[in-house]
């Protein structure tokens, strides 16, 4: 049996079965990622729920494993040179990528065209659309000066256009299914939650929704879109 006990994060979130792969997450679209991914891989692993309150992921036993406050993280307990942890999202998708050899093409130009797709989304849309979700439905909707809504409402705009354009020859952004999907459609699917499809242009969109429906459509994303089930 795996011994965990240098990870502080299993004194509160003990886990039942230490010899698997143990994610901490919330069911956002980054915690997601996690678990779409495992579930793709077929990986075995034990989730966590760890709400996103100060007293959980601000919380000492949390930051001892991702000392930036955020879900999602993970700890391998057989990893390549003996347990690891690992936070920071994109770095979990490559981490388990590389660990089951799946889902990250299959050539090194396939690979790099992967972690571009990746990087784009990290980069771009996932800090770009959460700023749309603060100013367009949570408290900078308050702010009475209407730029930095329509900042991020334009910037919404143009990376959907981009996605919108590449998906137009292919089922996939970066050819076959990838961690760039699992990374970029859960995104995408924010709009729906912060009420922005309208505002954004995303109704008006022919590809990107189709994306989005193909993406929610496969079983394992089905299985993974609730874990850790937020209501336990």
């Amino acid at each position: 049996m795996a011994d965990l006990s240098a990870f502080p994060i299993t004194q509160r979130w003990a886990p039942n079965k230490p010899d698997v792969i143990q994610l901490y997450a919330f069911p956002t679209p980054n915690g997601v990622k996690a678990s779409i991914a495992l579930e793709e891989m077929g990986l075995d692993y034990e989730p966590h729920l760890v709400k996103l309150s100060d007293d959980n992921v601000k919380s000492d036993a949390f930051t001892s494993l991702n000392p930036n406050g955020k879900i999602p993280a993970i700890i391998d307990p057989n990893g390549p040179d003996g347990p690891i942890g690992l936070w920071e999202s994109g770095a979990i998708l490559i981490y388990l990528a590389e660990k089951s050899g799946k889902l990250q093409g299959s050539t090194a130009t396939e690979r790099a065209h992967v972690i571009q797709w990746l990087m784009f989304q990290m980069g771009g849309v996932g800090p770009m659309f959460g700023q749309l979700g603060f100013f367009y439905k949570f408290a900078g909707s308050e702010i009475e000066d209407p730029r930095p809504r329509q900042r991020y409402v334009d910037e919404a705009k143009r990376l959907l256009g981009v996605v919108e354009g590449v998906l137009a020859d292919r089922e996939w952004i970066a050819g076959d299914f990838s961690i760039a999907d699992i990374a970029l459609a859960p995104w995408l699917n924010a709009l729906d939650f912060y009420g922005a499809k309208e505002v954004t242009g995303y109704t008006d969109l022919t590809h990107v929704p189709a994306y989005v429906d193909r993406f929610y459509a496969r079983p394992a994303v089905q299985k993974a879109k609730r874990i850790p089930d937020p209501d336990a």
